[in-house]
């Protein structure tokens, strides 16, 4: 049984044989942290799809940690997604997070067909159809809304279709302010959403970075991170030191006021993860 509050980690595939080394040593130094399960994400089209078995199967087998995979139904059709998921029920993988997934740049206009998933909600209920109980599946939430939803009433809509079709738990996209969060859950409990939302974390170490992806992935940046932020954008150690700070406080916070737990979007790096996560653990 895992018990609240929950610590898990995110990571991705690498792209070489020297990044994935690297992988499997911050692997085993976040390890240490002893977190109750790390994720690993799964590229466009399913491009990374081995990757990401190899390095779940990896941590389950080498430090007998839960570890969930991600899974996307762009690109793939019904037959091809049942197939991943008899694959990763033969490697003994029994945790997925279902994603509906975005397309690929080098094929960016791509459109779900008669034959594919259109929703992730639909994935979900596919996997419940046909594997039952068998996978844990959590769900990815946006406290802010998706970037294609009309509203944020109209996104906790659909979330909870995923849950009314099969989840288990949610995953929130990163945010900065706190509020966003809370407002979020409040929105979802009116609509009898009782699984746990997981609030997702991102330590600042790179503003410019931060901006840029803020900028593709919908989130919004308040005006507090930018007035800490900016005049330290050249500045790699004052950024990594005021990051630590402000992801310390925000996780404090949210523990303090009910979060199920955290989850830290690592970005294949042992730090500044290690530093808050033992800063937040520290008693007093």
């Amino acid at each position: 049984m895992i018990i609240m509050p929950t610590y898990s980690f995110e990571l991705f595939p690498p792209k070489t044989p020297e990044g994935h080394a690297r992988l499997l040593e911050t692997i085993a130094r976040l390890a240490d942290l002893k977190p109750d399960f790390f994720s690993c994400t799964y590229g466009a089209g399913g491009g990374s799809r081995e990757k990401t078995l190899d390095i779940v199967e990896h941590i389950r087998k080498t430090h007998g940690i839960k570890a969930v995979a991600h899974l996307t139904c762009v690109l793939h059709t019904k037959d091809e997604v049942k197939k991943i998921l008899e694959d990763m029920k033969r490697r003994g993988i029994s945790d997925v997070l279902a994603l509906r997934g975005d397309p690929p740049k080098d094929n960016p206009g791509w459109a779900p067909g008669p034959d594919n998933f259109k929703y992730s909600s639909e994935l979900v209920a596919f996997i419940r159809a046909n594997f039952g109980k068998y996978f844990t599946i959590g769900v990815a939430g946006f406290p802010e809304g998706h970037v294609l939803s009309p509203n944020k009433e109209f996104d906790a809509l659909v979330l909870k279709g995923k849950v009314d079709t099969g989840a288990d738990y949610v995953i929130t996209q990163l945010f900065f302010d706190n509020r966003d969060y809370f407002d979020y859950v409040a929105r979802l409990k009116k609509l009898g959403v009782t699984v746990p939302v997981i609030p997702g974390i991102l330590p600042i170490t790179d503003y410019a970075g931060l901006v840029r992806f803020c900028q593709v992935c919908g989130a919004s940046i308040p005006q507090k991170v930018h007035d800490i932020f900016k005049p330290l954008a050249n500045d790699p150690q004052k950024t990594f030191e005021a990051g630590a700070e402000f992801a310390v406080a925000q996780c404090r916070e949210l523990l303090a006021k009910g979060a199920p737990g955290l989850h830290f979007y690592t970005l294949n790096k042992v730090s500044p993860t290690d530093a808050v996560v033992n800063a937040i653990r520290a008693p007093g």
